[in-house]
């Protein structure tokens, strides 16, 4: 006889009742998923994962980002075991790069389909990193970035977008001029084929192997 494999635990923080009722009737569904709690409150939900720890929370991206980040920092001090995942019905590529630095590890649209979902809550479940295709398409198109033809300068730039920082920013911590700054952008865009700071600032997350993208993701790059 068979030994039936433990399924993973979900919690929800939703603020709609309606939609956090079909995560349910969906994880309970699943044959390797299942909701442990459901609770319309960020700081209940910290406080409630402290006692009752689950591998995955899905929490709605309208409690807006102070909330937000001020709540995934907790999480990730008090239970680092569970993986956070963010949803809403706008994510730009500045908001999902925004929440993967902060140790957000899926990200998904309210529009995205049950496969997507059930996708995202597996991989994260299992320790990876998931992220909707279509949130960073824009950044792919032109392949993986090549960081070896960079002078010093070029790299430190690099390595200063990668960590989220603006031109002003990274002109006042280099010493130098925004201009200067954005020269340099330039020459990086041109030598590593990505166009735009958060296609470099998500290769940088990749190159850490802090980011797996789904595979309908990697095979775009090698068609």
């Amino acid at each position: 006889m068979l030994k039936a494999t433990a399924k993973q635990s979900v919690a929800i923080c939703e603020t709609q009742p309606v939609t956090a009722e079909g995560l349910r009737g969906l994880l309970s569904g699943s044959d390797d998923l299942h909701c442990q709690w459901s609770v319309p409150n960020l700081p209940v939900a910290v406080q409630l994962n402290k006692q009752r720890p689950v591998q995955v929370i899905v929490i709605d991206k309208a409690f807006g980002p102070p909330a937000l980040m001020t709540s995934i920092s907790e999480l990730r001090m008090a239970t680092p075991e569970t993986g956070v995942v963010v949803w809403g019905h706008s994510l730009t590529e500045a908001d999902a790069l925004r929440l993967l630095q902060t140790g957000v590890r899926g990200i998904l649209r309210k529009s995205s389909d049950i496969f997507q979902v059930l996708s995202c809550m597996r991989a994260v479940a299992g320790g990876n990193t998931w992220v909707e295709d279509s949130i960073f398409r824009d950044s792919f198109t032109s392949g993986r970035p090549g960081r070896n033809d960079l002078t010093d300068r070029e790299q430190q730039v690099l390595e200063l977008v990668e960590r989220g920082l603006k031109n002003k920013e990274i002109a006042l911590d280099l010493g130098i001029r925004p201009g200067t700054v954005k020269i340099h952008l330039k020459h990086i865009f041109e030598k590593t084929g990505v166009h735009g700071r958060y296609g470099l600032a998500l290769n940088g997350l990749r190159h850490r192997n802090m980011l797996e993208l789904p595979a309908s993701q990697e095979l775009s790059q090698s068609a």
